[in-house]
């Protein structure tokens, strides 16, 4: 069983990249809320049986009440997130709109740093803001 997180972490950057592709092609002449609304039911009927499958489904009002609560507010943020990426997209160049959303990197840094007290080492930092260079040089050509 691979249990490295690098793999899954690279699997999840390739099927990021898809989704900007498959979404800029599947808005066109439709909604960007939506075009989100589909993608959120299609993930939960995806989901949800595979969950209840693997034997992994067990009562959410069960959960301690702090996790429920991180787990809403991260929902809310994420769909907030997907409504303004849809809305970016069918706005804008998926070349342009996927480097401003991987912003996100630097952002978890930085809130990673001030909110749970994560230390990064300067080389860290500084693979940080390349990160944060590259979006800029990625999103805004002249």
């Amino acid at each position: 069983m691979i249990t490295d997180w690098l793999f899954w972490a690279a699997l999840s950057a390739c099927f990021a990249a898809l989704t900007a592709i498959f979404a800029k092609i599947g808005i066109q002449g439709i909604d960007s809320d939506f075009a989100t609304l589909i993608r959120t039911l299609v993930i939960t009927a995806v989901l949800a049986p595979f969950v209840w499958f693997a034997g992994k489904w067990s009562n959410p009002l069960a959960l301690p009440s702090r996790s429920l609560l991180f787990l809403v507010l991260s929902a809310v943020a994420t769909g907030a997130s997907w409504i303004c990426y849809f809305r970016a997209l069918q706005l804008g160049e998926a070349s342009k709109v996927a480097p401003v959303d991987k912003l996100s990197l630097v952002l978890v840094a930085v809130f990673a740093f001030l909110f749970l007290g994560e230390r990064l080492s300067a080389r860290e930092w500084l693979g940080v803001a390349l990160v944060a260079g590259g979006v800029f040089v990625l999103a805004f050509k002249r």
